[in-house]
């Protein structure tokens, strides 16, 4: 048992961080409003939590203006997609 819970990793232990790297591992990139949208969180929630994962080095961000209008995109690290891998592998050992 020991041995699936050492890659379980507890950035991804939080609903709203799960929903972000999940997003970010089946796209290239997603800008914050699509994110926000598809996770149905307030702006200071999502931004809190991409926060951590920046910190943590598992996403990162590319800024830009469209129409004249700031936008942020984000992807996932390959830190962050090992990490994220890592940890749905381990739930899935765990289940069996």
């Amino acid at each position: 048992m020991k041995e699936f819970l050492k890659d379980l990793n507890k950035a991804f232990e939080n609903k709203v961080r799960l929903g972000i790297m999940s997003v970010l591992m089946v796209n290239e990139s997603v800008d914050f409003t699509e994110l926000k949208n598809l996770l149905g969180v307030t702006d200071g929630n999502l931004a809190g939590h991409i926060k951590y994962l920046e910190k943590s080095e598992f996403i990162s961000f590319e800024k830009a203006f469209i129409d004249n209008k700031p936008n942020t995109k984000y992807m996932a690290t390959k830190k962050g997609r090992d990490a994220f891998t890592r940890h749905i592998k381990a739930i899935e050992n765990l289940l069996k």
